[in-house]
């Protein structure tokens, strides 16, 4: 059928081909100060997770990394919305329609290998989940867990593999971007500058119901360490995050439409740099921290990644080879570090081998090198695989349509 389409002439006898070639995709350039970004954002996680509190510089004990590190969760909203603006910056103002099952299968086999490695890695939590848990609940959670719905179930999010809630919550952002690129975005930088901060201020809403209701009745703030549906419910589900991926969405299409200077991206960035900044050593302490959760920085993230997002001196410093070649496997860090870190030390490895004295950093090291390892003998080949085999499936489906309307 295609190449009947191709060579059909036209009123002047010219092939159609000839004179309306189909417009191919150009590629936008890579950002890889984004992905340098990505690497600091993932290894402040680690450290959240694994950091003694204090993190200090012994000889100038005044220089502290702690503030940062402390609130390391706010990063992983970061994320989401690094990955609504890197969509909109791949895939919004294209001529022809995506084809979403093409997108899902390129999801797929990017998500997918790692998690299950993942699931391998962590049977020894799964055990851990079977003495703690009714029966009821692990296998619930055993279920909801390789399927990525284990986001729905608040008291289940961090069942097994405790940071891959995130994936649920991202499939269902995936799922959904097929029909969210195609809406009518606006195409001037003021509407769309508009529409992303009444984007932000809707994100808020639920938390700031939240403190205001406290339904589940804390008496107190909600910290970290809270453990009620509510709080787990905006914690840890899908739908309070979608807020902050569409302002990435909205982000992405704000990037193509402002055109910014390589000066005023300087200037936005070292500005959301500062914001962040100041506010996690001068505000963390007084700020909510179920609306610093829930997408309270998101502005200052946002100007961030603008800053970032083409040549400057300022994506200069976060395009250092190092730091993005840890940046291409963050996700893969993420994904094992936790559950990799807590086997190591449940079993004393490093004391066994007598290394104890270099914890925690020794782990730290441990896990970057596995994740980049696990990038290149896994993770790239595996989506390669995937790929290869859904556009082989694709082309004969493709010819056994030419053959049945030949």
């Amino acid at each position: 059928m295609q190449a009947l389409i191709a060579t059909a002439p036209t009123s002047t006898g010219e092939p159609a081909g000839e004179l309306q070639p189909r417009k191919q995709y150009v590629r936008k350039p890579a950002l890889p100060a984004l992905t340098g970004l990505r690497s600091l954002l993932a290894v402040t996680i680690i450290l959240f997770h694994f950091t003694p509190s204090g993190l200090t510089w012994a000889r100038h004990p005044s220089i502290t990394l702690y503030p940062l590190v402390d609130i390391g969760y706010v990063f992983v909203s970061f994320f989401f919305l690094i990955s609504g603006y890197i969509l909109a910056y791949n895939y919004a103002g294209r001529d022809q329609r995506m084809n979403a099952m093409d997108f899902w299968v390129a999801r797929f086999s990017r998500l997918y290998p790692i998690y299950a490695l993942t699931m391998v890695v962590s049977i020894p939590m799964l055990m851990t989940e079977w003495a703690v848990r009714s029966r009821t609940e692990f296998w619930m959670g055993a279920i909801a867990t390789p399927l990525l719905v284990q986001g729905f179930f608040p008291h289940l999010a961090t069942f097994w593999m405790t940071v891959t809630w995130t994936l649920s919550c991202e499939v269902v952002l995936y799922i959904a971007f097929p029909w969210l690129v195609r809406l009518p975005w606006p195409r001037t930088a003021g509407k769309l500058l508009a529409l992303g901060l009444f984007i932000w201020v809707v994100g808020l809403i639920p938390h700031s119901i939240y403190i205001l209701h406290d339904p589940d009745h804390f008496g107190h703030a909600a910290n970290r360490y809270s453990d009620g549906l509510w709080v787990n419910t905006l914690k840890f589900t899908p739908l309070p995050y979608l807020c902050t991926f569409l302002a990435g969405l909205t982000l992405g299409q704000l990037h193509e439409a402002a055109k910014l200077t390589a000066r005023a991206r300087v200037i936005i960035g070292t500005l959301g740099f500062i914001g962040v900044w100041f506010a996690a050593y001068h505000l963390a302490n007084t700020l909510p921290y179920i609306m610093v959760h829930g997408g309270l920085l998101t502005p200052l993230f946002a100007a961030i990644i603008l800053g970032l997002s083409g040549p400057s001196v300022l994506a200069s410093l976060f395009s250092w080879e190092p730091l993005v070649a840890v940046g291409t496997s963050t996700y893969a860090l993420y994904l094992l570090h936790f559950n990799v870190i807590i086997l190591l030390q449940n079993h004393h490895v490093w004391a066994r081998l007598g290394l104890g004295r270099f914890e925690p950093w020794i782990s730290y090291v441990f896990v970057i090198l596995l994740a980049i390892a696990v990038r290149k003998w896994v993770e790239h080949p595996a989506q390669l695989a995937i790929g290869h085999w859904w556009k082989r499936r694709e082309a004969a489906r493709e010819q056994r349509e030419i053959v049945t309307v030949g």
